[in-house]
């Protein structure tokens, strides 16, 4: 932790600058990712990375969200206030310059910046907020007085002015996303919380505050941890079987680098490990997770062969062996990170890795010695997963033959493309041979293939991988991706662009959906993250009125193209579908919608459509929707599989119970 400076110590003299705002506005992706949802909530973690900072240098306490109505957020700490002095080379105030410039911060040059860690974005956070609102109001307490200035669409309305008297310290940014920019200006709580919560947890000895103000009675959310890491990974594990009793924590400065290191072992066939450089997530990990995963194998051998539970003439545990059922969470402050890209997806330090090596390791050793009993467990797990590994390594060995990832062997059920072209080429995995037969006869066959599932696939949630692939429509699958599997996962043998997941819009549709979405999860994790993997959005209703034909996918959108077809003379919500299985329903008493014919078909199923409907509806990428599939989140995403698909019942059924209201359309 730095140690505490006066706000006057923190001045515009730390005020570095490095380019103007201008690209800003004309590619906001490059900045803040997308300019969907993800980008969006991402204009908050900037604004909350500052004043993570104050909190992470040790001067401030407490961080405070607004959500206010009509899309407005205000983030407020007690830290020391930006400052609002007069710059010396820039002859502007502080404030005015980190709002406007680019890369103006006090995050460079080292310790007299006023900043030993941050992990914000190097001062390009708050602008980069600023240009994509298109209304912000900067306020600053500060030395006894109240400093304000309003900017729109990240142009000063006017100079930072003194407004008034204060007791309190600290910084308020209040901000509007400007809806030209973003595809939607609606925040999400929960997602929100998500995120804090976690923030909260990597950062002892913060408070974290949520206000949601849009609804009349404002339910403030908070998160307080003392414990660091080790109550995250206490979170991660809430609903897992547990192995190792005690939760191994190590927290230690290495030079100007702070490491911090918690792990769990629980019953499951996966890994769970998250990595943080300064509070800032890394979804493709970095030198700190290379060298805690060097670490952690080596002490377990080293372990394992001292005790006498790995004979001399036994090999070595892998490294995946080491980490089956794994929950760790790694973290890590360092003054000067290097990521790669925009978005922080990777920390390329190299003294990272050498800290991590070091101070984990030595920790993790006395651990072990420590713990006896815990340290049995752990090692008990492992050889098991090396057994385990060994038999799978056996059922792929004779189950994905060479030549099989040559085409010469493909499943039989498999109607391939004749396009070799990766780029162009997608892979439709559809529910059921009536289904199969539709989109075979729809399909475009030079590059559209499809492959049928019989019935629902195992939920590999609760399989390793040798029993996954004994699973006949499993292991069909992964002959047909061309990838491989687990170890041997060969990403550049893809033989599709795109996977289309297409099921039935229903309850069994939905499962078989979820099933592939754990397969794709917890084994070709590379494929969602290139961006590979795909749901389909099929119809539910085919609407007719004289030769007009329109497809709904919703109850609502099915009224308004009744309404607009219809020029308005029927009323669409007293038109009924007769026929509830599949089949045209047609009105019969046309006088009742002042003589127009109103032909409604409800799919039941992807079987229900004929080929050339299936085509124009679904398949056609000129006119079909698609989900693409992405996972912001790791964390969140794996605590939603393991509830969904885990051996625990009653937090499964407190989820369904919650969300039931939420799903329309369902077929029970």
């Amino acid at each position: 932790m730095a140690d505490h400076k006066t706000s006057s110590d923190y001045s515009a003299k730390n005020i570095t600058v490095l380019e103007g705002l201008e690209p800003v506005r004309k590619r906001p992706g490059m900045y803040i990712g997308s300019t969907g949802p993800t980008g969006l909530h991402h204009m908050i973690w900037e604004v909350v990375d500052n004043s993570f900072d104050e909190a992470m240098a040790g001067h401030a306490t407490t961080v405070t969200i607004h959500l206010k109505p009509d899309n407005w957020i205000a983030v407020e700490d007690n830290g020391r206030g930006i400052p609002v002095d007069i710059h010396p080379e820039q002859k502007i105030s502080a404030l005015e310059l980190v709002l406007t410039k680019l890369h103006a911060g006090g995050k460079f040059g080292g310790e007299a910046s006023g900043y030993k860690v941050s992990g914000g974005l190097h001062g390009v956070g708050v602008s980069v907020v600023n240009a994509l609102s298109d209304d912000l109001r900067a306020e600053v307490h500060k030395d006894g007085q109240i400093w304000e200035q309003e900017y729109k669409k990240g142009i000063p309305q006017g100079k930072v002015k003194a407004t008034g008297k204060t007791k309190k310290r600290g910084t308020i940014i209040h901000f509007h996303p400007d809806a030209t920019i973003f595809e939607t200006i609606e925040f999400n709580l929960d997602h929100i919380v998500d995120h804090l919560r976690q923030q909260a947890y990597l950062t002892a000895g913060i408070r974290v505050e949520i206000v949601d103000e849009r609804t009349e009675t404002p339910a403030p959310y908070g998160f307080y941890f003392e414990g660091g890491v080790a109550s995250y990974v206490r979170h991660l594990n809430e609903r897992k079987e547990i192995k190792q009793p005690n939760v191994f924590y190590a927290k230690k400065q290495s030079g100007d680098l702070e490491v911090e290191v918690s792990l769990q072992y629980t019953a499951e066939y996966y890994d769970s490990v998250y990595c943080y450089a300064n509070n800032i997530v890394n979804p493709g990990g970095g030198t700190h997770l290379a060298g805690f995963r060097s670490a952690l194998t080596r002490v377990l051998n080293a372990y394992a062969r001292d005790k006498g539970y790995i004979k001399e003439k036994d090999t070595n545990l892998t490294g995946d062996d080491a980490r089956e059922g794994l929950t760790a969470v790694i973290s890590v402050k360092l003054p000067e990170p290097q990521f790669e890209g925009q978005t922080k997806d990777k920390l390329g330090n190299p003294e990272a890795r050498a800290a991590v090596e070091s101070v984990f390791g030595e920790a993790f050793q006395i651990f072990l010695e420590e713990h006896p009993r815990d340290a049995e467990e752990i090692i008990g797990k492992c050889l098991l997963s090396a057994r385990a590994r060994a038999a799978a390594r056996a059922a792929r060995d004779t189950v994905l033959r060479k030549g099989a990832f040559e085409g010469m062997t493909l499943p039989g059920k498999l109607a391939d493309c004749s396009s070799k072209d990766t780029k162009s080429t997608e892979l439709y995995i559809v529910e059921g041979d009536s289904a199969g037969g539709s989109a075979k006869q729809g399909r475009n066959r030079e590059f559209q293939a499809i492959l049928p599932l019989r019935g629902k696939i195992l939920n590999v949630e609760r399989a390793r991988l040798d029993k996954l692939l004994a699973n006949n429509e499993v292991k069909n699958l992964v002959i047909a991706l061309g990838t491989n599997i687990g170890e041997a996962f060969d990403l550049a043998s893809l033989r599709y662009g795109r996977i289309i997941i297409m099921t039935d819009a229903d309850v069994d549709g939905a499962h078989i959906c979820t099933l592939l979405l754990t397969l794709f999860y917890r084994h070709f994790p590379q494929l969602i993250a290139n961006g590979n993997i795909f749901i389909a959005m099929p119809p539910l209703y085919r609407v007719q009125i004289g030769k007009q034909v329109r497809y709904a996918f919703t109850e609502e959108e099915r009224e308004q193209h009744i309404k607009e077809m219809s020029a308005g003379k029927v009323d669409a919500s007293k038109v009924k579908i007769k026929n509830d299985d599949g089949t045209a329903a047609e009105e019969d008493d046309g006088a009742a919608n002042n003589g127009i014919k109103v032909n409604i078909q409800r799919y039941k199923g992807l079987g229900e459509m004929n080929p050339d409907q299936l085509w124009e509806t679904t398949m056609d990428p000129a006119t079909r929707m698609m989900k693409q599939v992405t996972v912001e989140d790791a964390a969140i995403a794996d605590e939603t599989f393991d509830m969904l698909m885990g051996a625990d019942v009653a937090p499964r059924k407190k989820f369904i119970q919650t969300h039931a209201k939420d799903v329309s359309n369902l077929d029970v």
